[in-house]
C-alpha cells in the first residue's frame, strides 16, 4: 500500500492551522515523538511508516516509502514515520497548583521548549492567549520533543481567565522583585510575556505580584533572557518551595 493523493494532500495542508482546525487532526514525526503519543490518550487517525514491522499492532498503518515520506516531511531528516492524531476536545482549567500563562508568545520553538519545561517540572496546565502560537504548529510539537502528550493546554482570553482566577498572579517584569528572595507560593499563575514586548498592559493591570530574575554579570547590559530560559529558572524556584 502506498501514499494516495488524498492522503498528500490532507497531510500537507496541515502546515497550516486553518486546515488543522478543520479537520481536528495535527502530525508528529519520528520514532520516540510517534511513540510518546501513542502511549498517551491522544486518539491516531493514521500512521505512515517506512518500517512497519514496528507498527504492526496498529489497525491504521499505510507503508511508504522513503520518497514518499519525504514528500509530507517537515524534516530534513525524515525519521521513519510520520502520524496523524485527532486533536482533543477542549478541557477544562484546574483552578489550583502551579499554572503557566503566556501572553502573545510567538516563536513555536519557545512554545515547544516551555510545554517541555512544565513537563520536567510538573506543571500540569499551560494556559496561552488566543494569539500565541498553535501548540499543533509541527515545530512546537517536534521541539516540545513528546512532552505535548502529557499538558493540558489551553487557549482563551488571557484576561478573563486571570480576572476569574483566585490564585495569586505573578508577572515576570525586569523591576520586579528577585525571585532568589522571593517566598514563592505551591498554588499561583505564573505570566510570561510576548517575546518583544512582554505583558500586555491589559494583564499588567490585574496581576498581585511582580518578580524578576536579576542580572548578575559585571556590567550588567544584557537586555533580555530568552523566555524559555527564564520558565526554566522561574519554575525550578518556584518547585523549591512546594
Amino acid at each position: 500500500m502506498s501514499l494516495s493523493k488524498n492522503q498528500l494532500k490532507t497531510i500537507t495542508s496541515l502546515n497550516q492551522k486553518k486546515y488543522r482546525t478543520a479537520h481536528h487532526l495535527f502530525v508528529a514525526e519520528g520514532t520516540k515523538i510517534v511513540a510518546e503519543f501513542l502511549n498517551s490518550n491522544f486518539e491516531l487517525e493514521h500512521l505512515f511508516c517506512v518500517d512497519n514491522s514496528i507498527y504492526k499492532n496498529f489497525e491504521k498503518v499505510t507503508k511508504i516509502s522513503e520518497t514518499e515520506l519525504k514528500k509530507i516531511s517537515t524534516l530534513v531528516t525524515p525519521n521513519n514515520v510520520l502520524a496523524l492524531f485527532k486533536i482533543p476536545s477542549e478541557i477544562s482549567a484546574i483552578k489550583s497548583g502551579l499554572i503557566v500563562a503566556l501572553d502573545k508568545i510567538n516563536d513555536p520553538g519557545n512554545l515547544g521548549a516551555i510545554i517541555r519545561l512544565c513537563d520536567w517540572f510538573g506543571v500540569d496546565q499551560l494556559i496561552c492567549s488566543i494569539n500565541t502560537v498553535d501548540c499543533y504548529n509541527q515545530k512546537v510539537v517536534q521541539s516540545s520533543m513528546g512532552s505535548l502528550a502529557r499538558i493540558s493546554i489551553i487557549y482563551t482570553d488571557l484576561v478573563a481567565y486571570l480576572q476569574n482566577s483566585s490564585l495569586p498572579k505573578y508577572a515576570t517584569l525586569m523591576n520586579g522583585e528577585n525571585v532568589y528572595k522571593s517566598n514563592l507560593p505551591k498554588n499561583a499563575v505564573l505570566i510570561l510575556g510576548n517575546e518583544a514586548n512582554g505583558i500586555s498592559n491589559s494583564i499588567l493591570k490585574i496581576i498581585t505580584n511582580t518578580i524578576s530574575i536579576p542580572r548578575f554579570g559585571l556590567l550588567k547590559q544584557t537586555e533580555s533572557l530568552n523566555v524559555a530560559t527564564a520558565t526554566a529558572i522561574l519554575l525550578s524556584e518556584f518547585k523549591r518551595f512546594t
